[in-house]
């Protein structure tokens, strides 16, 4: 009984990260093209694209995320550059909770990414 009552909800937290792995490798391939994607028009006075679904980042990125079952919905916000992406099939406990990658430009021209969002602390990606 002590054992089921231990392992059991470790059980359950390894299993939500593992799947939550499938979105934050997502976001960060998004966030490559997106970096990609400024670095290429920034010359001609574009900052970030106006990606507000996920039929707009395959468009202007050229990233398909159909394939991608953990995210039920993904956006670009056009002026800061964060990426939006709601969770589902994970689990109850963070289906359609959103998690986000946000963009700071370096002075050296590099970007830094931070994650936030509603999921829990526990299930929220390291840097």
């Amino acid at each position: 009984g002590i054992l089921a009552a231990v392992a059991l909800p470790m059980y359950k937290q390894h299993t939500i990260r593992a799947r939550m792995a499938e979105v934050v490798n997502a976001m960060r391939y998004i966030g490559t093209a997106l970096a990609v994607y400024k670095e290429d028009l920034s010359m001609v006075g574009v900052a970030w694209p106006n990606c507000p679904d996920a039929t707009a980042i395959q468009t202007t990125l050229g990233l398909g995320l159909g394939a991608v079952s953990r995210i039920s919905a993904a956006q670009i916000d056009p002026a800061t550059g964060t990426i939006q992406a709601t969770l589902a099939n994970i689990d109850g406990t963070v289906d359609g909770q959103t998690l986000s990658l946000a963009p700071t430009e370096n002075a050296d021209g590099s970007i830094s990414w931070t994650w936030n969002g509603m999921v829990p602390t526990i299930y929220m990606p390291k840097k």
